[in-house]
Order: C-alpha cells, then sequence, then structure tokens
C-alpha cells in the first residue's frame, strides 16, 4: 500500500499563462523531422578540439541529407586560450564543452568526447598520442563508434600535415579506430555493456583550403552544402555561422553565409565512394527486416500533414510507433521510437517541465519542485504518474485543453547525494587523460542532470515516459524565463583565499583558508587532517577547529608558514573531517549568457611560494588582455596595480606608473591600443618600461596593428611548447638577466604547458633577443623576448607565458617578470 501520508501535493488549474521552456517546435520544423523519420544513415565527424568541426558541413548533413549525424571532438578544449574571461585548464573546457552543445542545437548534430586533456600545443602526433595514452583513446573512439553506429565516418583532419599534433592525431586514431571497431579481439571489455563490433561502409577525409592550405582538387568527391532550407528559413552557411559563432571564448564569431560552397572529400579507407558520401549504403527502411510498411505509413503521415493542425497527426504517428516497437531490436529501432515520441509530444502540443525556485539543492537538504503540464490541444491525454529519485505517486487526470496543471512537491534529498561534480573531473587526471571509471558515461557530453522527473503519460490510449530534468526557473527583469542547471552542493565547503601565498625573500607567510556550512542545521565540530610539506614550518597548531557560526555560516582558519628548504614552490591541499564525513573542495560556478551556468567542484589546494626578489618601481599600469591573472600576481610580488581603460591613455596620466604591461591579445582585442601608439611611444620615449605580452598577429581584420617603437612580425607558428626545453642566454650581460636579480636556468625550472607562443620572427635591427630556445629536433628561435631601448624608457615583446605561468606560483616567472618592469633607463 502507498504511504500517502509522505506525499504533500497541491493541485489547482487555472488560466495562468506560464513562459515556455527554451525549446519549442513549429510546424515547418515538425514537418522536417516527420521526414527525416524516412532516413536510416548516420555520420560521425572526428577532429581533435572544440571548433574543430565543419561547422557548414554538420547542418547541412543533419538538416538537407537528415542523416544522424555527430561530432566526436577528443578533446574539450581545456589548453586554448580565452578571450571572454580568466578561465584555464578544466574551466576553460568546461566552457568549451557547452559552447559545442550550443552549437549542436545550432545545427542538430549530437556531441561525444573522448577522455583526452588537451594538454597545450603539440608539434607531433607521436607526442600527443605518447601523452594521452594512444590505446586509452583509440579504445574510446572505438566505445563511440561501436555505440553511435556510423554509416560513414568522416575526418577533419589528416594523419600528417594537421599543423597540429593532436589533429594529425585525431585522424590516426579515427583510421585505426575504423578497423579496431569492428573487430571483436580488440577491447573485448566493451561488449558487456551492450555494443558490438561495427564496421562503418567507408572512412573519408574531409579535404580543406584555409591558413594558407589547400588540400583540395577536383578529381575529389564534390558537394555543394550552400543550399537553403525552406522548413527552417536559412541556409546551410547561414547555421554555421552561427553555430560557429557560439565558440565565443575562441573569438570564432563568423558571418552567416549564403550561396554556393562546395567541400571536397577523398575515402581514405573502406568502399571508395563516387557520387555522394553515403554510396552503396541502405538509408532507409530497407534497411530493417519489415521496414517496407513502415516507410509506407511514414509517407501517409507527411502527405496527410497539415501545418495550422498538427494535432491531426497523432493518431497516425501513435500507429507508427506501435508499428515500429514491434521490429527486431536494433540501434536504429530504438533511434526512431525515440523520434516518433518526441513528434507525437509536438503535434499533441504537450507541455511537460519541472522546475525549482531553488537555485541550488545541499546533500540532506530539501528541494522544493513544480510538475507542470498543459495539453495545449484538445488531444486525448491522461497524466497517470510521477516518479523522482524516493517520489513515486500515481495519478489519473485526463488533461483538459489548454489548462495548466501543476504539482508541488517538496522532495528530500539523500544525505550522500552525488554533488553534482562533471563526471570527468570526478578523479584526478591521470598522464594526459582523465580518469574515468565508469565505461557507459565515456564519450558522454556531460552529466545526466541531478534530477529528473519521470512522468508516465497515456496519449490516445498508448502510454509513453516523458523524462524532464529539475531545472531552476527565474524570470529574469531583462532576460524573462531562465532555466539553469540545479547543482547538488556538498554539506560543508572549503578553500584557500588565494591561489598563490608567496613568501617573500624567506620572510613568513600568512595563509588562510575559507570554511563554509551550506547546511541549515549545525555542521558539528571540525577538525583539519592534512599535514603540509616538510618544506614548510607551520607555526600554529590549527588544526582543531571550533563549530562554524551558525549566524554566518563561514569560518576562516589561518596559519603562518616559513620555509625550511631551497625549495621554491610546492602545491598544498587542505581537507576537513566534520562529525559526518570529509571534505576537500569548495563550489565554483561559471556563467556567460550563451551557455548554462556551470558548477564544479575544485580540490581546496593553493601554492606556496619562496619568492628570493628585489623589484624597482612601484606602480604598474595594467591594460587586461584575454583570460588575465597576472595583475593578481603582480600585486602579491608588492607592486600596486591599476587597470587602464581607453580614456587612461593619456600623456599627463601614464606619467604615473613605472612601467605599462598589456595582457595577452590585448591588441588584438583593443583596436584603440593601435591608435593610441603614439601616446604610449611618447610614454616610453619619456623614460616609461612598456611591456607588451603577447599578440596572436600583426593584423586585426584588414588593419594592420600599430604597436611598438620599430616594426616586427609576429609568427603565429613560431612557439616553443615543451615546457622542461633548454633555454640559452644569448646575451648574458643583458640588464634584463642581470638587474635587479640574477636570471639563472634555474629560473626556468618548474615552467607548465609552455615556454613561449606567437614568437616573433623578424623585427628591427634596434630590437635585441636576450634568449634562445627550441623545441626538440627544431632550431633554436630567438624570438620569445624581444627589447628595444627608445629615447628614455624600454619597450619589449614577450611571448613567454607569464600568463600562464604566474597563476602558477612559478619563481623563475615572477624574478623575470621583476626584471622587465625595472629595465634600466638607457
Amino acid at each position: 500500500m502507498r504511504k500517502i501520508f509522505l506525499i504533500i501535493l497541491t493541485f489547482h488549474f487555472s488560466h495562468l499563462t506560464y513562459s515556455q521552456s527554451p525549446k519549442t517546435y513549429t510546424s515547418s520544423e515538425i514537418l522536417l523531422q516527420l521526414k527525416k523519420l524516412n532516413v536510416l544513415g548516420s555520420v560521425l565527424y572526428i577532429g581533435a578540439h572544440p571548433d574543430d568541426e565543419n561547422n557548414a558541413l554538420l547542418p547541412y548533413l543533419a538538416n538537407e541529407k537528415l542523416y544522424r549525424t555527430a561530432y566526436l571532438s577528443l578533446t574539450r578544449g581545456d589548453g586554448g586560450q580565452n578571450l571572454i574571461g580568466d578561465e584555464q585548464g578544466v574551466e576553460l573546457g568546461l566552457i568549451r564543452t557547452q559552447e559545442l552543445l550550443a552549437a549542436r542545437k545550432v545545427d542538430g548534430a549530437e556531441q561525444f568526447f573522448t577522455r583526452a586533456y588537451e594538454f597545450g600545443y603539440s608539434k607531433s602526433s607521436d607526442e600527443a598520442l605518447r601523452i594521452w595514452d594512444r590505446e586509452k583513446i583509440l579504445s574510446d573512439v572505438v566505445w563511440v563508434i561501436r555505440q553511435f553506429q556510423p554509416d560513414v565516418i568522416i575526418k577533419r583532419f589528416p594523419p600528417t600535415r594537421g599543423g597540429h599534433g593532436h589533429h594529425s592525431a585525431s585522424a590516426i586514431l579515427a583510421d585505426e579506430a575504423f578497423t579496431a571497431a569492428a573487430d571483436p579481439k580488440r577491447f573485448p571489455e566493451q561488449f558487456k555493456y551492450g555494443v558490438k563490433p561495427w564496421q562503418a561502409k567507408r572512412i573519408m577525409w574531409n579535404t580543406f583550403n584555409f591558413g594558407g592550405t589547400n588540400t583540395t582538387s577536383e578529381d575529389q568527391l564534390k558537394v555543394d552544402i550552400g543550399g537553403y532550407n525552406s522548413l527552417l528559413g536559412k541556409s546551410y552557411g547561414e547555421m554555421g555561422g552561427e553555430a560557429r559563432t557560439m565558440h565565443k571564448s575562441q573569438g570564432e564569431g563568423r558571418p552567416r553565409r549564403r550561396g554556393q560552397s562546395f567541400e571536397y572529400f577523398v575515402t581514405t579507407s573502406g568502399e571508395p565512394a563516387k557520387t555522394e558520401i553515403m554510396d552503396g549504403v541502405i538509408s532507409d527502411w530497407k534497411r530493417i527486416n519489415g521496414g517496407d510498411a513502415v516507410q509506407s505509413m511514414i509517407n501517409n503521415i507527411i502527405q496527410n500533414y497539415k501545418p495550422d493542425a498538427p494535432e491531426l497527426s497523432v493518431l497516425s504517428l501513435i500507429k507508427l510507433y506501435q508499428s515500429i516497437k514491434v521490429l527486431p531490436g536494433s540501434n536504429w529501432r530504438n533511434k526512431k521510437l525515440d523520434e516518433v515520441q518526441q513528434l507525437i509530444e509536438e503535434c499533441s502540443a504537450l507541455y511537460v517541465e519541472a522546475t525549482s525556485s531553488q537555485q541550488r539543492v545541499v546533500q540532506g537538504d530539501t528541494l522544493r519542485i513544480s510538475f507542470f503540464l498543459n495539453e495545449r490541444k484538445a488531444v486525448n491525454v491522461t497524466f497517470k504518474n510521477i516518479k523522482l529519485e524516493n517520489f513515486d505517486s500515481a495519478f489519473s487526470i485526463p488533461l483538459p485543453a489548454n489548462q495548466n496543471v501543476t504539482i508541488a512537491k517538496t522532495l528530500s534529498v539523500a544525505p550522500d547525494k552525488k554533488i553534482s561534480q562533471p563526471y570527468w573531473l570526478e578523479y584526478p587526471l591521470v598522464g594526459g587523460t582523465f580518469e574515468v571509471r565508469d565505461q557507459t558515461m565515456i564519450g558522454k557530453a556531460e552529466n545526466d542532470p541531478s534530477f529528473e522527473a519521470i512522468f508516465l503519460i497515456n496519449i490516445a490510449g498508448e502510454d509513453f515516459t516523458i523524462k524532464r530534468a529539475v531545472q531552476y526557473r527565474v524570470i529574469d527583469p531583462v532576460k524573462g524565463d531562465v532555466y539553469q542547471p540545479i547543482p547538488v552542493l556538498p554539506k560543508v565547503e572549503l578553500n584557500y583565499t588565494k591561489d598563490n601565498f608567496i613568501s617573500l625573500n624567506n620572510s613568513p607567510v600568512k595563509v588562510e583558508a575559507k570554511i563554509k556550512s551550506n547546511e541549515t542545521n549545525d555542521a558539528g565540530s571540525l577538525q583539519l587532517y592534512q599535514q603540509y610539506s616538510k618544506n614548510w614550518k607551520w607555526n600554529e597548531d590549527h588544526s582543531s577547529l571550533n563549530s562554524i557560526p551558525e549566524t554566518s555560516k563561514e569560518k576562516y582558519w589561518t596559519g603562518t608558514f616559513s620555509s625550511q628548504s631551497k625549495e621554491t614552490n610546492t602545491t598544498e591541499e587542505i581537507k576537513l573531517r566534520t562529525s559526518d564525513g570529509k571534505y576537500d573542495g569548495y563550489t565554483k560556478t561559471i556563467s556567460y549568457d550563451h551557455i548554462p551556468t556551470i558548477t564544479y567542484f575544485p580540490k581546496a589546494k593553493t601554492n606556496l611560494v619562496k619568492l628570493d626578489i628585489k623589484i624597482i618601481g612601484k606602480k604598474i599600469g595594467y591594460i587586461i588582455g584575454a583570460g588575465d591573472k597576472v595583475p593578481q600576481a603582480l600585486e602579491a610580488m608588492g607592486y600596486e596595480v591599476k587597470t587602464l581603460s581607453e580614456a587612461d591613455i593619456t600623456d599627463d596620466n601614464l606619467k604615473q606608473f613605472d612601467a605599462i604591461i598589456t595582457g595577452i591579445r590585448a591588441y588584438n582585442i583593443y583596436e584603440y591600443l593601435s591608435n593610441k601608439n603614439d601616446v604610449l611611444m611618447r610614454y616610453v620615449q619619456n623614460g616609461g618600461n612598456l611591456i607588451v605580452q603577447y599578440l596572436k598577429s600583426n593584423q586585426v581584420g584588414s588593419k594592420r596593428v600599430k604597436v611598438g617603437p620599430y616594426p616586427f612580425t609576429i609568427d603565429a607558428g613560431s612557439r616553443v611548447t615543451e615546457e622542461d626545453a633548454k633555454v640559452n642566454f644569448l646575451l648574458p650581460d643583458h640588464p634584463v638577466l642581470n638587474y635587479p636579480n640574477k636570471i639563472t636556468e634555474k629560473d626556468f625550472e618548474g615552467w607548465v604547458q609552455e615556454r613561449s607562443t606567437y614568437q616573433v620572427s623578424q623585427m628591427d635591427e634596434h630590437y635585441q633577443t636576450p634568449l634562445g630556445m627550441n623545441d626538440k629536433d627544431e632550431k633554436q628561435s630567438n624570438g620569445s623576448l624581444a627589447i628595444a631601448k627608445y629615447g628614455k624608457g624600454n619597450f619589449v615583446y614577450a611571448s613567454l607565458v607569464f600568463f600562464r605561468q604566474l597563476p602558477a606560483g612559478v619563481p623563475g616567472a615572477y624574478r623575470l617578470m621583476a626584471n622587465l618592469i625595472g629595465l634600466p633607463h638607457p
């Protein structure tokens, strides 16, 4: 017997108009989906990174050819740069994951990933495959192929000439997976999860003509993808531009293109394609036994479809659903059942959602949920059941036409409910790959919702299970209806208040951590239980703490540390034990308008940095660049930092600063810096030091960037990607290597990800280049640091990646930056 007394429900019928969820479908979109029911062909596109996909081709495949289409990105783009914020590493990967999903909503394709971490620019596929663990990532590609079962696989890149080690590695793995996925002896452990060997018809290379490289030719398969879709009201070039523009963190805004556009393809394995990529593939219902009758039913539904009355197709769609359901089990049977159910929901104008006014919920707390239904047309619909976590209740409510039905429920959240950590971040990185211990999660773009409501709805005599994520809903006075994911938070969280705590010149350093209770009740007694590195002496014992105050829910812990050794940098973690568990991290949210709010839970870590340093000058003017955390590092060194805007770049205002520093790509972001180059050069001429961190290129659109007192040229392909590459002192007596700090080889130890990027390749004779470096088997380059005396001051172009090293607490990077700021006046 159901325990009714545990359930508190309220019912009401009203004429209140609720805002719609973000996605609804027009009659023309429904017609396009009806046409897609007759297509049983699939294409998997494979590249290395977010934004490697061909954004004009994917909408053509998904909406013109109506193939099931997906993009497999080996990485989540963690190692790139960020033009919209200061997130780097896994945080940038989280952003770029959601940008890919936003692009897929535009073009209608699906999205998959492997466990590969984008560790930064790589110059060889051998390096990429070694760092990623070739077999591990190959198994992921095979797993996705066996699950998705593509008829055709398309590579974005060739196995050579990819321009990036990750690019060519993606092609190598795609080629190997094409064969391995069909081999029952390869990765047989996957078969216990329901997949089976799969042989695609062919694998093709989508040749290209960009970046000064043309790999296309007229003897290749040539396809015009520039058509116009009348049902969507857009050409595929327009859709591609919209999808590409979702990669906002990479500055990938693109125009909506119209007119003819050709793509070229070469078959690299399998049966060659001569007239179209799906040559020789049965891509209609003939590929399924008993499918002929189904195809006839679909044709009849399309013929009788009424755009102004989609609900008239519901009964025919239900009969179609029943006919497909009795076919032999297969990927296509299951996929088409899902598509038909989606169409039944759309044609019947059934609206179902589950929302909460709570933005987040804590383990062991409660969540207020509103279940909402509206049958907006006169279709025979009965609401029968809702299931959610420990809530399961039966109903028998006929839904009247266009009447709102709302059911309120307060859900008890289990104390051991998993926090909403993205699945690939649950465990530390292993080499160059994420550690994912659940095989069924591999390949998925993101977690399943924290809470998912399951509605049982009967439509015209057939039961359907409809799943809806429980979302936070708020009415924003500017944006209107806003829906966001609801994360589950830990009961207690803790974090250091800074990424780096710096002991300047062997002085004790005060370390502070914040401890916060998310519970409504007292968190109980607290105890820190992490031992710090032996390189540091903990001067106070605060391992035992009192309870967190119930009023503020926050408590700060401080400890003073003194260096005990010559080690310059250690990464320290802090953990906490309470009466009901252990906690070692904190909640962090990332919010941008073009993607959902991201919540994840980093470990509580900090760098304790021993920094022996002298600084000359005190006041720095800083122009923020892309993804910039350098100002905080400068302040930790003891400088006073003021952020400058365009209005601040005047002769009189700049006189107060000992140095001006521009963040990475600042000249590519702000046109005003080129326009103000004369002002900045007068600042240098009068005795100031101007330090320009790297530019992506000398051009912004059709305009050349005006920077520096003398000309120099940036080579986007010139970089040193090996973070431990040997650094040679070409001008050992140059002031930058001697004043006020003596720079030695030790200052280039412990660097992360890379040494230098977007180096100078050609320069005026006034520039001096004190450093030389190179990756393995390459010639030495001297473009990482170019310094020119000008009047009474100095101009510096620095492609050394200070923007990565300073936030990582690399002592040598701090010392070298101090020398650049303190360059003596000529």
